[in-house]
């Protein structure tokens, strides 16, 4: 729904309604993960529930859900006939909740995208199936709530837990009773977390850092470029960043903001850079810290971090020499080999090519 948000919040202030159909959940080998919506007024559609699946069955619901003024969850899969018909040919299922958006309906979209563009964390609780009206929502942020899922108590419940997904930028399905109960799951609430980017801290303002501050950008990180050296550590060098730091990069990384979703590359392969910034990456809870560097760098580099007083268990830590072993040699093949480790780190990819192999293209996330 992010990617949608800016085109459909017109249509929301012009006090039209809209079909918004949101995939829920998903099993085996779905398209698109949950979260991913497609909205629909008046001949227009915006956004992808499937990359074309079921694109046209979704955008006749939502017509017919517009004109109801009822939400509807509805489940997509293979045609058991006929794989071509209106399923998917991947061989996964999709759930798709399908509902009629307007200013009366959804009252609180305007302050959702507000705090999306203020990069504010913010979820989307909402009532799809069970005891209830499917279509109930809350809204949560970190500090305050909105609306009401039918109870207090199943309101606590689904704020608790909308508050830790959201800290971990997890979206998804939650199960409860009809008051929150925990040990029971008849009522189905989706979850939709609009948590800020993630963040990736670039270290060293040279020509393979502008390359990863690019593909970074384009894979939806927030980009960090950091050197010491002010004449390298420029804006015009690195345009796609959003923000370039002139600051010796472990001083600059002990203040930062680091969570268990930002990625820290470490490109300078100098020791006097890197070795006391490693110090202080390892020690972080970053989901991923790369060092570029030799084989022969990356021996000497561990042995200085040895000395400095680090563990084994946070030298395990250390991805380097950084990169999926793709061959590549220049700055942007060398991106791509860091993007493609992320990603692979992110799902649970093997890394080999998918010719040859078996089995599911898309696993369960990790």
């Amino acid at each position: 729904m992010r990617d949608v948000l800016s085109r459909i919040l017109p249509w929301w202030e012009s006090g039209r309604t809209f079909g918004l159909a949101t995939v829920v959940e998903t099993f085996r080998s779905a398209p698109r993960p949950p979260g991913a919506s497609m909205a629909v007024l008046d001949g227009q559609a915006e956004g992808s529930v499937s990359g074309g699946c079921v694109e046209g069955a979704v955008y006749e619901l939502a017509g017919e859900v517009v004109a109801s003024g009822t939400p509807v969850l509805q489940r997509y899969g293979v045609s058991d006939d006929d794989a071509f018909a209106v399923g998917l040919t991947c061989g996964g299922i999709l759930d798709v909740f399908v509902e009629p958006v307007s200013k009366e309906t959804f009252p609180e979209l305007g302050g959702i995208a507000a705090s999306v563009r203020g990069h504010e964390p913010v979820a989307v609780a909402t009532v799809l199936s069970g005891p209830g009206r499917a279509g109930a929502r809350r809204v949560v942020w970190p500090d305050r709530s909105s609306g009401s899922l039918g109870s207090v108590r199943l309101d606590e419940a689904v704020d608790d837990d909308a508050r830790g997904m959201l800290a971990q930028g997890l979206t998804g399905v939650r199960r409860y009773g009809a008051h929150g109960e925990r040990r029971l799951d008849e009522l189905a609430v989706f979850v939709h977390s609009f948590a800020p980017p993630p963040r990736m801290l670039v270290f060293g303002a040279i020509d393979f850092a502008a390359a990863v501050a690019r593909i970074g950008k384009f894979l939806g990180y927030h980009v960090v470029v950091c050197d010491a050296r002010p004449v390298f550590a420029t804006a015009r060098r690195f345009p796609e960043a959003d923000e370039v730091v002139v600051r010796w990069p472990h001083d600059y990384l002990a203040t930062a903001a680091v969570d268990e979703r930002t990625v820290i590359c470490v490109l300078t392969h100098d020791p006097k850079f890197d070795v006391p910034l490693l110090e202080v990456a390892l020690r972080t809870p970053a989901g991923y810290v790369g060092a570029m560097g030799s084989r022969r760098t990356h021996a000497d580099r561990l042995e200085r971090l040895r000395r400095a007083g680090l563990t084994r268990q946070e030298l395990a830590r250390l991805r380097s020499p950084i990169g999926l072993d793709l061959g590549a040699r220049t700055p942007e093949e060398t991106a791509v080999s860091i993007a493609a480790e992320l990603i692979q780190l992110r799902w649970g990819g093997s890394g080999r090519p998918l010719t040859g192999g078996s089995g599911r293209i898309h696993g369960e996330a990790p």
